[in-house]
């Protein structure tokens, strides 16, 4: 069986200025892992090591790491963050979910809300859902001009230049499902009262508009994957592969860090603790 060891990093990145189609991407690749207890135990390895990383980023206090998630509807992103990110800290990271924006947002620039959510050096957040929403819902449905959404590409190009600019490492994540597994995924909720809060008849609309978000999303991962912000499409119709995938990229990005212990103010040999 393959090691990850970072390869995933390679396999799943869309290259920036490259042309995508969704329908090049199986939604089931597993890059010849099987599921077994082996696949278990680099995972836990995997969030061993993230916690470490973590640790090494919040002590140097220079950087901090972005981590933007997006999928279609039951694509994942919850059952992603319970398993993955599981690994940080809670003390030195944040989730934010973006959903419709405020009155108070709505009256400020579509960035606005966005901008004050971005990590402290040494912390971590997570975005589920993000300023992306501003390039798919508006779009789909029509609800402004496209003169107006269709500058939203650069404009966001911008915001994560200066992030980066600022020390802020970006990791964006779309995790790609199939319409037939996003099926499986909303019955059970249909079925399960405990899941039931999950699901709303407006899921359903907005299913029918598959063919328009995918096109959205490509639009997206096309004009928006950049060497500073990179896109990676991660097969999301296996979960345990998902987290596999998503938490190998996050350790080989946090490792190529080369992260340092910063240095004490005192000479630690010259004390003695009576």
């Amino acid at each position: 069986m393959p090691k990850p060891d970072g390869k995933l990093s390679k396999r799943f990145l869309i290259k920036p200025g490259s042309s995508v189609s969704l329908s090049d991407h199986d939604t089931e690749d597993t890059a010849g892992w099987r599921r077994d207890g082996e696949v278990d135990l680099i995972l836990r390895q995997s969030l061993s090591r993230i916690e470490q990383l973590q640790y090494l980023l919040f002590a140097e206090h220079r950087r901090s790491l972005l981590i933007v998630l997006q999928a279609m509807d039951a694509g994942g992103k919850d059952g992603l963050i319970r398993h993955v990110m599981s690994g940080f800290n809670p003390q030195g990271c944040s989730v934010t979910s973006f959903k419709v924006p405020t009155t108070e947002e709505a009256e400020h620039d579509f960035l606005w809300r966005i901008h004050h959510r971005i990590p402290r050096l040494g912390e971590i957040g997570i975005f589920n859902r993000s300023h992306y929403e501003d390039l798919l819902v508006p779009r789909v449905h029509g609800l402004v001009p496209r003169e107006v959404w269709s500058r939203r590409y650069e404009a966001i190009n911008e915001f994560e230049r200066h992030l980066a600019e600022s020390s802020v490492i970006i990791l964006k994540f779309f995790l790609h499902i199939s319409r037939k597994e996003q099926k499986v995924r909303l019955q059970a909720r249909l079925e399960d009262p405990s899941r039931n809060w999950k699901f709303s008849p407006g899921d359903l609309e907005e299913r029918k508009l598959w063919p328009a978000y995918m096109k959205a999303y490509e639009d997206i991962l096309e004009r928006c994957s950049t060497p500073h912000a990179p896109w990676y499409v991660i097969p999301a119709d296996r979960k345990w592969f998902r987290n596999l995938a998503v938490a190998d990229i996050i350790v080989a990005r946090l490792k190529s860090l080369k992260m340092k212990f910063p240095p004490p103010a005192y000479d630690p040999k010259s004390l003695k603790i009576s």
